[in-house]
């Protein structure tokens, strides 16, 4: 109703869909579509249906107070936060399943996860109809797919990728940072670490992706706290493996420090 008002007036609204535990990541999200949309939507849920058996699902931080408060303190107009019932009801039977670009990088590490994440963006799309919606690049392949998605499916909605935000030393901004111990979250440095001397490695002109993959992976090693879980060089576009860089080329790791899988990248 609150969106309908909104649209009779010819206001345009912008979406950025969270799972909540709001940090610095999600409020450069929300400040780009409080300058570029004239009313603003955020989303808090978490979607259920985008974790595995043996994923975090119950353990994920919820706080919704917490999260309102940023959400107003940034300009936005409204928070949608739905119960999972509310979302999805008893019998329901309808997913948004994706071709090939999950096959790779998350896809291919957490089964049926891109199966939940299409399904509620297609949904949440659906309920508050933004003219513009806000993905951060930290989840690289997620905002590929979704943007994917919204062109094959014939969204009329365009999905601005927005930059990734990082602590002052480097670690990438993520809800599941809060999991990390002192001595953990010291050794998640290595993920930016190694994908700076990756990026470095490209600036200097080397296009081989096994050199680029090679540097990255061995500095990790370096960390006894680290395990790889993948470091690949994909097509952006396509994310399907590439053996040089040309075109844009998106370089992904996911390290486990300790229990918690991080994931960070850079585009090429």
């Amino acid at each position: 109703a609150q969106v309908a008002e909104w649209k009779a007036e010819g206001l345009t609204i912008g979406l950025t869909p969270t799972m909540g535990a709001l940090h610095e990541g999600h409020m450069s999200l929300m400040e780009r579509a409080v300058k570029e949309c004239d009313r603003v939507v955020t989303s808090v849920f978490v979607n259920p249906i985008q974790f595995g058996p043996n994923e975090d699902y119950d353990n994920y931080p919820r706080d919704l107070e917490h999260d309102a408060a940023i959400a107003e303190s940034k300009g936005v107009n409204v928070v949608f936060h739905p119960e999972p019932e509310e979302m999805y009801p008893k019998n329901y039977n309808t997913y948004v399943v994706m071709e090939t670009l999950t096959d790779t990088l998350c896809g291919a590490k957490r089964p049926g996860h891109f199966r939940g994440v299409c399904t509620v963006v297609n949904k949440l799309f659906n309920i508050v109809q933004p003219d513009k919606a806000f993905f951060g690049q930290k989840d690289a392949q997620q905002l590929a797919i979704i943007m994917r998605m919204v062109k094959d499916l014939n969204f009329d909605i365009e999905i601005v990728g927005c930059p990734i935000i990082r602590e002052a030393d480097g670690l990438a901004k993520s809800s599941r940072n809060t999991y990390l111990s002192e001595d953990e979250r010291q050794a998640a440095l290595v993920l930016s670490r190694s994908l700076k001397i990756g990026k470095q490695l490209v600036e200097d002109g080397e296009k081989s992706a096994k050199a680029i993959k090679d540097a990255i992976t061995a500095e990790i090693n370096k960390e006894p706290l680290a395990r790889i879980d993948y470091v690949d060089v994909v097509d952006f576009e396509t994310i399907t493996p590439v053996d040089e860089i040309k075109g844009t080329t998106l370089v992904a790791i996911a390290v486990y420090i300790g229990k918690t899988r991080l994931i960070d990248n850079f585009i090429a």
